[in-house]
């Protein structure tokens, strides 16, 4: 029996360019690129060199620390190009993508009749071990490690996030099949959350081998991080694992067909799209594979790898992040508007603290953009952080912990329980400007280096 938790607190961000539920295009991808930068914590060991030819599945470089965590090619070619940054940090390894496809076989299996031992060791050959996070931290999880539970959001809040109902909706066998494959890794529950919203109407909810739950509520109420704080929060020494469902359908993908497969549906949205919709798409892929979805005229748009709250600024010669099913088209805000703190009258612009009389129109959609109309101020003690936060944590006691080092103060006021992501709506609202998310993610590092 499925339990029901009302959110009270959050704040669903009225950005226009929703993505219309049609696929306008199937992208056979020339070149796609495998990122360290996905993975927190990563120290990469290269294992092909340019040139070399690949098979969907074919390893690309490994966990130095843990060399049996595999990294793989979602695509069969060669690769054209090795990408270092400063002091050689691997930062892409790019692959030309063959014209016909060809996989590496990793054997079709009947979950039901494998052992723990086996599913790690398919997932760590087959390059998909990394699509499990542990929590705390955020981190990849450690195959030596069993954890407490596992979590699975079924249904996402983030500003124009994919519609889980549209994109994976040929996908249940499969999402099952990894469920299966994840329940035996673990002694708890496979915890799934479903939104209030669509709960009966869903064919998900037919899940088997599951704990679930019903959570009701604005953003971030999809945000798995928030769900563990109501179910089961997470306490120093404990430790959980998440996988998104789209990656938990991958992880069946693999079971029943023995591929490595990271085709997706990726939703192409923002005020910056033209006709926002799908796209059949891959891990990997460049944004220049959907050059008809913006004015390729102009030089201020922003391409972002996931939702505006927390994706990656990849530029328009980037590519789809691991994780991700969304891009999302943004314009660059670089205008400077002169006392404009003094005027309450606009009503092209939304504010959260109804600032503006735009609050009047609560069904509008906002053409919003990167500006964030004025500079980093005082970090002053306010309450407007947890109005938008429902978790039993203090973030700016929290943050000022981070930006002091003091590890103490941190594991009391809830580093535990977070990941950027989870106070990004914070970031949002903040009327000092902080860059919360960066913030959080140094304190994160040191808890790694210091803790871990």
């Amino acid at each position: 029996m499925s339990n029901i938790i009302e959110l009270k607190k959050g704040l669903d961000i009225p950005i226009s360019g929703n993505a219309a539920q049609k696929t306008k295009k199937v992208i056979i991808p020339d070149v796609v690129a495998v990122k360290p930068t996905d993975f927190r914590g990563l120290v990469p060991k290269l294992l092909v060199r340019e040139g070399d030819e690949v098979l969907a599945g074919s390893p690309v470089f490994a966990d130095k620390l843990s060399p049996e965590i595999l990294f793989t090619s979602p695509v069969s070619g060669t690769v054209t190009e090795i990408v270092r940054g400063e002091k050689r940090k691997l930062l892409e390894v790019r692959i030309k993508a063959d014209k016909e496809q060809r996989y590496e076989d990793f054997g079709i299996s009947k979950v039901s009749g494998l052992d723990a031992e086996s599913i790690r060791k398919t997932l760590l050959k087959s390059g998909l071990w990394p699509s499990i996070v542990k929590r705390p931290y955020g981190i990849i999880a450690n195959p030596s490690e069993q954890p407490k539970e596992i979590f699975i959001s079924a249904f996402s809040t983030a500003p124009l996030a994919a519609n889980p109902e549209y994109t994976l909706r040929d996908e249940f066998a499969n999402i099952q099949t990894g469920i299966d494959a994840l329940k035996k890794l673990t002694k708890g529950a496979v915890h799934v959350s479903f939104s209030s919203a669509n709960y009966s109407g869903t064919q998900l909810h037919k899940l088997e081998n599951i704990h679930p739950h019903i959570f009701s509520g604005k953003h971030p109420a999809g945000n798995v991080g928030v769900q563990i704080s109501h179910i089961s929060p997470i306490v120093k020494g404990d430790v959980v694992w998440t996988v998104s469902l789209s990656m938990t359908a991958a992880i069946g993908k693999l079971f029943n067909t023995g591929r490595y497969d990271m085709s997706r549906l990726v939703a192409v949205t923002g005020p910056a799209a033209i006709d926002p919709s799908y796209v059949k798409g891959i891990a990997g892929m460049s944004m220049k594979d959907i050059a008809e979805y913006y004015d390729n005229s102009k030089e201020d748009i922003r391409f972002i790898s996931g939702d505006v709250l927390t994706g990656t600024n990849v530029g328009k010669d980037g590519f789809l992040g691991f994780f991700d099913n969304q891009i999302s088209l943004l314009r660059e805000g670089t205008d400077c508007e002169i006392l404009g703190w003094a005027k309450p009258f606009r009503t092209k612009q939304f504010s959260a603290s109804k600032a503006y009389f735009s609050w009047l129109s609560p069904n509008k959609k906002y053409d919003m953009d990167t500006n964030t109309h004025g500079e980093p101020r005082a970090f002053v003690l306010s309450n407007v952080y947890s109005k938008v936060l429902p978790m039993d944590i203090y973030p700016v006691y929290l943050l000022k912990a981070c930006l002091a080092s003091d590890i103490d103060k941190m594991e009391q006021f809830g580093i535990y329980e977070v990941i950027e992501e989870d106070l990004a709506l914070c970031e949002f609202v903040c009327p000092s400007k902080i860059g919360i998310q960066s913030i959080l993610s140094d304190g994160i590092g040191l808890m790694l280096k210091e803790m871990a």
